[in-house]
């Protein structure tokens, strides 16, 4: 009989229903699963021990909020990821890398997810077809990196990771792989020594992993982090810039600090996506941009993280950079495909538009 892990205990014993975390915290069983039902809702013990009171980063980020089914500007799938989907689980959006949606579910479901309208809780593995990603990707020579993200890929088995791993490995164009993975900070016990250990084997290999605000650094997410570290495993964090959870200079800077401390790379400050039941969560730009400008005098150029939009019908993310004092209140950007796009930057959702020619040429 095989002894079921910690990390998979946790997952049996998550909360999913409204009933169950009435049992923990005092909300209404009825109101989350009417919101639960929309958007699936999943807390394993681990982080549900770290909700001390309905205002605090861990429970905005995990409990249903009823703001989540409220209106607004936005779309399920903002950057069509299902037009850009050649193959079963594959998409292609930017030219020299692809992106593998391996499963549908991750250890715990974050409110603000990009993908809320995919996330499931019964159904562990997504429409994710291996050989034929295998194939695409032969036939591909331009794409230099593979993505595995899902949901959350660190919700596969070991052994289903390693024959991904290993398949990808043997492409000689494939220089490196990443895992995006929020389980160093959502679920640290699942970066077990046998993970790290088979995770070695496939090096060049880097783990992108989540962590929005500085209490989320516990002494085991440090410590989780420290295996994957320890293995010669780089791990970079992108955090998401949400209203009501870290949108204030002071508590970027104690997370980016947090992050050095453990040596893990503050990568991107993402402003959230127009993703439907996230509205909650948006800020203007102009506010993030205000926010960044004081962490600029405040952090090391190195460590300061890049803040960034995806931009929507484009192939990429764009740095969000003030602009000057005649901006006539929209920033003006150039995408990665030379398109040119508005953003208005006192929009509670902001959502690009096409622009016209940067002025100056520039």
């Amino acid at each position: 009989m095989v002894m079921m892990q910690e990390w998979q205990r946790q997952i049996a014993e998550s909360v999913t229903t409204g009933e169950a975390l009435a049992r923990h915290l005092p909300i209404s069983a009825l109101a989350v699963n009417r919101i639960a039902a929309a958007y699936p809702m999943r807390i394993p013990p681990y982080w549900r021990t770290l909700i001390a009171s309905a205002d605090d980063p861990f429970y905005r980020q995990a409990v249903p909020s009823p703001m989540e089914l409220a209106s607004g500007p936005c779309t399920p799938d903002p950057f069509d990821e299902s037009g850009a989907t050649l193959v079963p689980g594959l998409i292609h959006r930017y030219p020299n890398r692809v992106l593998l949606l391996v499963t549908r579910q991750c250890a715990m479901l974050c409110r603000h997810c990009m993908r809320k309208r995919r996330t499931s809780i019964s159904s562990p593995i997504a429409d994710f077809d291996l050989p034929g990603a295998l194939d695409y990707v032969r036939r591909h020579p331009d794409i230099r990196e593979v993505i595995l993200s899902g949901g959350d890929p660190l919700m596969l088995l070991d052994a289903q990771l390693d024959t991904a791993l290993a398949a990808f490995s043997e492409i000689d164009h494939v220089a490196v792989c990443r895992i995006h993975s929020r389980m160093p900070c959502t679920l640290p016990q699942r970066i077990t020594p046998a993970l790290v250990d088979m995770l070695e084997r496939h090096t060049p290999l880097v783990v992108v992993t989540q962590f929005n605000h500085p209490a989320e650094i516990t002494a085991e997410a440090a410590a989780a982090c420290a295996r994957l570290l320890d293995a010669g495993i780089p791990v970079m964090s992108q955090a998401v810039l949400l209203k009501g959870v870290n949108d204030s200079a002071e508590l970027l800077t104690r997370l980016i600090d947090g992050l050095l401390s453990i040596h893990v790379q503050p990568y991107y400050l993402h402003h959230p996506d127009p993703v439907c039941g996230t509205g909650h969560f948006q800020l203007p730009v102009r506010e993030g941009l205000a926010i960044v400008e004081i962490l600029r005098r405040r952090i090391p150029s190195d460590a300061l993280p890049k803040y960034v939009m995806d931009i929507p019908g484009t192939n990429g993310k764009v740095p969000l950079i003030a602009p000057g004092p005649d901006d006539g209140g929209r920033l003006i950007v150039r995408c990665r495909d030379g398109t040119t796009v508005a953003i208005e930057l006192d929009a509670q959702t902001p959502m690009p538009t096409a622009a016209n020619a940067l002025k100056g040429g520039a």
